[in-house]
């Protein structure tokens, strides 16, 4: 055998090799993302508008598994709550326990302790909330409102209920990080910064992410894994009829 044709054996070998080690890593970072994922978010079909415009009736979303105290103000979370229909319910968390949350300032915003609070993400109007009130939210509970707030029935419409529209930190079952669905409105959730300066900041990104960036890397791995050896033999095929070609010639 010639030395180039053993040479081109060996790179054979080198490439097989290599394409086979792509796949079985493409295999544990895709699987392992979609597994992890799994685990650590529950996906959730928002039933109306009232959150809107951030998420939209119909949006598909993915809320991280959470427990009640990792909540933070500005987070948008999942609830049950038998006073609100014991349905899933999305809303914002504006208000945590001992604070006194008002509407509205001389600008028209809402105030969390006296502070106010730009929220750009509440759809077009002068005001945080067309009707004013102020109440102050017993410890271990949340107080929230949707983003489209002439539409949305939220803590205010309850402000007469026994613990002023709050809900119970337990009952808490996720916090939204990311529209799945439709895909032209997929993207991740972000934390508003308006709510950052207050006592608590506002919550780190969940790891959705990185799983993301991991199950997106394992598919190009196996993609071009399993493109290697047919590529190889056809790269191979073609230089063999060339090579013919010329001995004929």
């Amino acid at each position: 055998m010639s030395r180039a044709g053993r040479t081109g054996g060996g790179r054979g070998r080198l490439g097989h090799v290599l394409s086979s080690v792509a796949t079985a890593t493409g295999c544990v970072l895709f699987l392992g993302g979609f597994v992890w994922a799994a685990v650590l978010y529950r996906p959730y079909t928002v039933p109306t508008g009232s959150m809107a415009p951030t998420v939209d009736a119909g949006d598909r979303v993915l809320a991280q598994r959470i427990d009640g105290d990792q909540v933070r103000r500005g987070d948008i979370v999942v609830f049950r709550d038998s006073v609100w229909g014991g349905l899933p319910v999305t809303k914002r968390v504006v208000g945590v326990g001992g604070d006194t949350v008002e509407c509205c300032d001389d600008r028209g915003r809402l105030t969390v302790n006296g502070t106010p609070v730009d929220e750009p993400y509440v759809r077009g109007q002068d005001r945080a909330s067309l009707t004013a009130f102020e109440t102050t939210v017993p410890e271990g509970r949340l107080f929230l409102l949707g983003d489209h707030r002439s539409e949305s029935l939220d803590s205010r419409t309850h402000l007469q209920d026994a613990n002023s529209g709050s809900v119970d930190r337990d009952a808490v079952t996720g916090r939204v990080d990311a529209t799945v669905w439709p895909l032209s409105g997929a993207g991740m959730v972000d934390r508003p910064g308006s709510f950052a300066d207050l006592p608590g900041g506002i919550s780190r990104p969940g790891p959705l992410g990185p799983l993301l960036a991991a199950i997106a890397a394992g598919a190009a791995l196996i993609l071009g894994g399993a493109a290697y050896d047919p590529l190889a033999a056809l790269r191979e095929r073609r230089r063999s009829l060339a090579h013919n070609g010329g001995t004929h010639a």
